[in-house]
This record gives structure tokens, C-alpha cells and sequence, in this order.
């Protein structure tokens, strides 16, 4: 009785309607000026450039996790992939796809801030957010959240209909809701594996309010069961393609989707508390409307399904452990939702939330340069230089493959997996032993960095950098965030003009 009498309350204000054309246009203009600047740049961030590689790859044959190695799901090299198709070599067109979900994505997040009693200012303030803390937590390009966060929010935004059609006892719709609500879920999961606590919550806040309607626990066992084999379609389509391939190939598909990240190492503690600290700092204005909602706002159905979809992101943020601050962007859209109430009623918060963003925004311009001219810089010297044989990015930008179109000296073509001290022991494979073998047959240009962007793996590091004293020469040094990118030639090779 308290539970229906609870539902029955948060009937009080019924939810503003927006005109969605006008909004989407609106939330696509500005999409497009606040992520512009990077249009065309191919190296926004190390993660991005890669799906790309692997996705071009792909396209030309290469079969994830054996051809070519990763951990992320098939699904977003898929995104990639098709974006791929897109006339030009991907990179502005990955770009142009990306800022429509993130316009398409503050769309639902305005219409989830009207789902909980958010007036019209409330909610395109939380959507235009939305876009503008993107670039401001490493979202400025393709990292896979910007894509899979459109399929969350959707699936969000159908959970946030439930107090309504358990008010109406419309069983069947709250089935239907489920049903796409769990296929979205699944369709993220198969972007990045962690959506699935977010996923799971929507499956069972749709059970508790189909049993609100009225559904029997034969009805409530039989639904459970079809959204169950909804969320996790995808992702069993995949399993059972690389297990129709053979015990190699399936093996090698299990092993980076599902056993690699465990191998990983931990970061030092002070490492985490800084990042967790920065991303905190970042968030302050979402996290105090959240205080403020959580207060005043609790009355509304809606909004404590919208707290349980914050903490389900908030597990899924923290499972993995290395709280990189783009791993924070899938908290950004719980948290626009349930701060779109407070931002149009509170101008207070309104405020302070434009004076933060206005302040973060200083600071990421004033200490994010624009390397693109040294990524294109080191791709010419790699053309003009690579003879037709396989360059070696040992340290630096995968991206540096695509732009010289080159051939990959190695399945493990993700710089960091070989270089770098945290994944070393994780890949499956002797990653040392990877580097002897790539630099055994002699690379005609190698590109590392003089200041790596974690720990050096030292035993790969020791064979790197004395192949490049004995048998190379550096013909290139060109600026990189806070060192530079060092390409050196092979010695017996003419010097290109």
C-alpha cells in the first residue's frame, strides 16, 4: 500500500512537452561548435585512433582479437566500421557521427529531465550540459560512451516511463518497454562490457513495476526471461561466431574480451585518488543538484528510479578500477537527467554550473595543445622513409599506422599493450618476447616517445633502445602533450629527401 501510494503521488506534474525537432536542431548546432575544434584531428585521444585502426583493419579482413588485438566488444568496431564506409579515411567522419549521438543522446536526457518534472529551461540546460561536459571529460572525439550512452539513455528513458504505466496497470506496455529497454542494454553491452549494471537495473526496476500492474509470477518468470535473453543477445551472437570459427580463434576471441582485464595492473594509490579527485572536481556541479534533488525531489517515483540508475552507473565506473576521467562520461547522463529539475528552478545552480564549465573549459584549452601537425608530421616521415615495409610505433599514436598507410609489424599494434608496465603479463603473450620478434626482423622507421604516458614495460623498453643505438638514427622529434614523438630510421636506409 505505501509503495502504490508512492507511485500515485509522483502523478503531480505531468511532464512539459518539448517541440523534439526544434530540440534536436538546437542540441546538433551546438554539438557541432563545441566539438568543431577537433574536427579533423586525428589524435584526440589514444583509445579512438585505435578503434579505427582496428575498425579499417577489419574491413580489410583482419579478425579482431586474433589478426589484430583489443579488449573493447566487437560492437564498437563495428560502429567504426560502418562509419568507415563514410567517404574520406574515417577520421572526420568517426568525428561528424559521434557529435550527432551526443546531440541525439542531451535529446533523450532533456526529455528523461521533463520525466522528472523538470520545466523546459531544466531540460535543454541538462542536454546542452550534456554536450559541453563531454569535451571536458576526454568525450571530445569517439571514446565508446559518446555511442553507447544513447542506448543507455534510451533504455533510461523508457525505465522512467514506468510509474506511469504501472499507474495505468498497462502490463503489455510495460512487456514492450522491457523488451527494447533490454535490446538497448545489450546492444551497449556489446559497445563496452560494463553497461551491464546499468542494464540490469533497468531489467528489474521493469519486473518490480510489471508486478505494480498486476502481473502474476508466471507472467513476471516469463518476461524476466525474454528481457534476460534480449540483453544478452548480442553478445552471444559474438560468442557463438568465434566459437563456430574453432578452438583458436574462439580461444583467442575469450581470452582478450573476458579474461585479459583481470591480468592488468593496478595503479599506485596516489595515482587513483588524483584522478578520482579530478573527476570529482569535474562533476561538482552535477554532484550538488544530485544533493539538492535527493532532498527536495524524492517524492517523484521517477526521480528514485533515476538514483538507482546513478548508482548502477556509479558500480559500473568503479569496476574496472582505473577511474581514468573518461571513464567517468556514462555517469554524465543519470546525472544530467536528475539535475535538470534543479538547473531550471534554481538559478543558483544554473549559474554556478555555467561558471565551473566556463572555468574547465580555460583550462583544458589552456593545457590540451593541438598536436595534429606532429601526428601528420611523423606519418610523412614514416612514408617517405617505410619503403614499403612494416614501420613499428613502439610508443605514440596507433593512428600513425593509418595516416602512412602502413602495414602492422604486430597483431598487438595498440602501443601501450607492448610498451607499458601495467600490461605487461595481461596480453597472454610474452609481451618482451613480441618486441624482440618485431624488432628482430628489422622495422625500416621506429616511433617512440621520450616521455611515456605510463611506466615503461622495462624489459620491452631494454630491447627497444638497443636496436635504436645500435642499428637506427633519429631524423625526427616532434612535439607530443608534454614530450615529443622521436622517429628514427634505419641506418642502412637513404636518407629520404
Amino acid at each position: 500500500m505505501a509503495t502504490a501510494a508512492f507511485i500515485d503521488r509522483s502523478a503531480i506534474n505531468a511532464p512539459v512537452r518539448l517541440p523534439r525537432i526544434g530540440l534536436a536542431l538546437l542540441f546538433m548546432a551546438v554539438a557541432i561548435a563545441v566539438r568543431a575544434r577537433d574536427f579533423g584531428n586525428p589524435i584526440i585521444h589514444v583509445d579512438e585512433q585505435y578503434y579505427l585502426l582496428v575498425a579499417d583493419h577489419f574491413l580489410h579482413g583482419a579478425l579482431p582479437y586474433v589478426d589484430i588485438w583489443d579488449r573493447k566488444p566487437i560492437g564498437l568496431f563495428l560502429i567504426f566500421a560502418a562509419i568507415r564506409l563514410l567517404p574520406g579515411d574515417g577520421i572526420l567522419a568517426y568525428q561528424v557521427i559521434a557529435t550527432a549521438f551526443a546531440a541525439a543522446t542531451a535529446l533523450l536526457i532533456a526529455l528523461g529531465g521533463l520525466r522528472l518534472g523538470a520545466g523546459r529551461a531544466g531540460a535543454i540546460a541538462a542536454g546542452l550540459a550534456y554536450i559541453f561536459w563531454l569535451s571536458l571529460l576526454s568525450g571530445r572525439g569517439g571514446q565508446s560512451p559518446v555511442f553507447y550512452n544513447l542506448f543507455m539513455a534510451g533504455a533510461g528513458l523508457l525505465t522512467l516511463r514506468l510509474p506511469e504505466l504501472a499507474r495505468r496497470a498497462d502490463r503489455q506496455a510495460i512487456l514492450a518497454s522491457g523488451c527494447a529497454a533490454c535490446l538497448l542494454a545489450g546492444l551497449a553491452i556489446q559497445t563496452k562490457y560494463t553497461p551491464m549494471v546499468e542494464g540490469a537495473f533497468f531489467g528489474l526496476a521493469h519486473l518490480w513495476f510489471l508486478r505494480r500492474a498486476g502481473a502474476n509470477w508466471a507472467a513476471l518468470a516469463g518476461a524476466g526471461a525474454i528481457w534476460v535473453a534480449l540483453g544478452i543477445a548480442p553478445t552471444a551472437a559474438v560468442v557463438a561466431s568465434y566459437y563456430e570459427r574453432g578452438p583458436a580463434d574462439f580461444q583467442a576471441f575469450w581470452f582478450a574480451n573476458f579474461a585479459s582485464v583481470a591480468l592488468r595492473k593496478g595503479y599506485p594509490a596516489a595515482k587513483i585518488i588524483s584522478r578520482l579527485a579530478g573527476t570529482t572536481l569535474q562533476l561538482s556541479p552535477f554532484i550538488g543538484c544530485a544533493i539538492v534533488a535527493w532532498r527536495t525531489r524524492l517524492n517523484r517515483a521517477e526521480m528514485l528510479l533515476a538514483f538507482g540508475w546513478l548508482v548502477a552507473a556509479l558500480v559500473a565506473f568503479a569496476m574496472i578500477g582505473a577511474f581514468f576521467d573518461h571513464y567517468a562520461l556514462p555517469l554524465m547522463v543519470p546525472l544530467a537527467v536528475i539535475a535538470a529539475p534543479v538547473l531550471g528552478q534554481r538559478r543558483l545552480a544554473l549559474i554556478g554550473t555555467a561558471i565551473v564549465g566556463a572555468l574547465l573549459a580555460v583550462f583544458h584549452l589552456a593545457t590540451e595543445p593541438d598536436d595534429r601537425g606532429s601526428a601528420y608530421l611523423v606519418a610523412q616521415a614514416m612514408v617517405a622513409n617505410d619503403g614499403d615495409e612494416c614501420p613499428y610505433v613502439f610508443a605514440g599514436d596507433s593512428i600513425l599506422y593509418h595516416l602512412a598507410h602502413a602495414c602492422l609489424p604486430t597483431a598487438y599494434a595498440f602501443p601501450s599493450t607492448l610498451a607499458y608496465e601495467p600490461e605487461q603479463g595481461a596480453t597472454g603473450i610474452d609481451e618482451a618476447a613480441e618486441v624482440r620478434r618485431i624488432m628482430a626482423r628489422r622495422p625500416p622507421v621506429v616511433v617512440t616517445l621520450d616521455r611515456p604516458l605510463a611506466p615503461w614495460n622495462r624489459d620491452s623498453l631494454a630491447i627497444v633502445t638497443g636496436a635504436l643505438a645500435r642499428d637506427y638514427r633519429l631524423i625526427l622529434s616532434a612535439p607530443r602533450e608534454d614530450g615529443h614523438l622521436l622517429v628514427y630510421c634505419r641506418r642502412d636506409r637513404p636518407r629520404a629527401r
